[in-house]
């Protein structure tokens, strides 16, 4: 490819790429709209569609109350154990619940409940906010019996091992991190770090939001003992689906959910009044599923199944290289930086750069009328753009065409014609 043009070149790795076709399988209908925001939501993919017109249509409309026991009451599980297939799991160790937030609660507080004589939770300072503010309730709700530790970031990218190597020891009750986090793409060393955790008595608890569907993750293997993540990223079920969680299986009888509902009963339509756990995973269930979002999990899940994680993963990791190849080429002179790891294997599937106009180049991305294009990243304060690649729409021409607006609103300084006002979401 020596001697084509750059985006001769963007075009040739797009044709060549055995991926590229599932990008026809999401509802695109403005090419001229590049969305780079699919770590906070996917695409929509055009099964989904048809699907949920079945759902709606054939077992609600149609079959009503009957669909709860043709097509509804197992569905967690089922979503479940696919899931559990594309992060590494066993059968029965997945389930669909709540959200993130919900899960991470019920999971951190059920292990702090069997680490009876532990006080100390352990995090970092990159996880999501929402992540620490329900280990921060967990203390308030337990009368301060327990105490957080933030592991420190000394690049404000990535924590070093001597940071682990010293925060996490036999004072640790749990530790739990984002595997990639959110702002910067750090991914973590699943396995070491779990080993780590392991060595000192701790139970290890990984967030799993932004590399689930997008990187390989190998639970099992790692032995890990809890996650958590959302389905609405890369796995494209869509606004505010719901979330998942993980047990390892020989933990599950060990663990009380905090949080008892009528779906984690062991024979909800007894109508006990004494609560008795279901003996599996679905004990970290609570109420009645939302059906209709839970229904959209499966077409995006079935989707990466097709195509292979590692597959994905090769691409993903091909898209943000050639990202960060044309960054230090064209944009480095104009006061950008790179505020993600520079190694694949410390990566996850997105990648940030900090600009002290950030929040104004951003909004000069989204207009169209700069070079024809909207382009959607999003903005993380202080000063990030975060360009989330989704291997199975996102192709190589975007991210030139992204490359020469960058350049373009920089270079003329188009940014100057926005303003710091900013929406509700960012």
């Amino acid at each position: 490819m020596g001697n084509l043009s750059g985006e001769e070149k963007a075009l040739a790795l797009d044709r060549d790429d055995p991926l590229q076709y599932f990008r026809e399988k999401f509802l695109i209908d403005d090419p001229f709209v590049i969305y780079l925001d699919g770590n906070s939501l996917g695409r929509l993919p055009l099964s989904s569609i048809r699907y949920l017109e079945q759902v709606v249509q054939d077992q609600w409309g149609t079959h009503l109350i009957n669909s709860w026991n043709k097509d509804w009451y197992r569905k967690s599980s089922e979503i479940g154990d696919k899931i559990a297939t594309i992060i590494g799991a066993s059968p029965g160790e997945v389930i669909v619940s709540d959200n993130t937030s919900v899960n991470l609660y019920k999971l951190a507080f059920a292990a702090l409940n069997y680490q009876k004589n532990r006080k100390v939770i352990l995090t970092d300072e990159f996880n999501f906010p929402s992540d620490v503010y329900i280990l921060q309730s967990i203390i308030q709700i337990t009368g301060e019996k327990f105490h957080l530790e933030l592991l420190k970031s000394e690049d404000g990218i990535s924590v070093a091992e001597k940071e682990l190597n010293q925060k996490i020891n036999e004072s640790a009750a749990l530790l739990t991190l984002s595997h990639v986090t959110f702002k910067s793409a750090f991914m973590y060393d699943m396995k070491k770090v779990t080993q780590l955790a392991h060595e000192v008595g701790a139970l290890m608890l990984w967030d799993l939001s932004h590399s689930a569907g997008v990187v390989p993750i190998e639970l099992n293997a790692c032995q890990v003992d809890l996650a958590v993540g959302c389905t609405y990223k890369y796995m494209n079920a869509g606004p505010g689906a719901p979330a998942f969680l993980y047990v390892r299986k020989d933990l599950q009888e060990k663990l009380t959910s905090p949080v008892w509902g009528w779906f984690g009963a062991d024979d909800p339509f007894d109508f006990k009044l004494d609560y008795i756990p279901d003996k599996g995973i679905r004990k970290f269930l609570t109420g009645t599923p939302p059906i209709i979002s839970l229904s959209a999990i499966e077409p995006g899940l079935d989707m990466i199944l097709g195509a292979e994680i590692a597959k994905i993963r090769s691409r993903s990791i091909a898209l943000s290289e050639y990202f960060i190849e044309q960054f230090n080429d064209q944009l480095l002179k104009y006061g950008f930086g790179l505020a993600s790891p520079k190694s694949s294997d410390l990566r996850g599937s997105h990648v940030s750069l900090k600009h002290q106009e950030a929040f104004r180049i951003i909004k000069a991305l989204m207009d169209k009328s700069v070079d024809g294009y909207e382009i959607i990243p999003d903005f993380r304060p202080p000063d990030n753009i975060r360009f989330g690649f989704a291997p199975l729409y996102n192709s190589f021409h975007e991210i030139y065409i992204t490359i020469k607006k960058l350049d373009q609103i920089v270079r003329q300084r188009l940014f100057e014609n926005y303003d710091h006002m900013k929406e509700d979401v960012t």
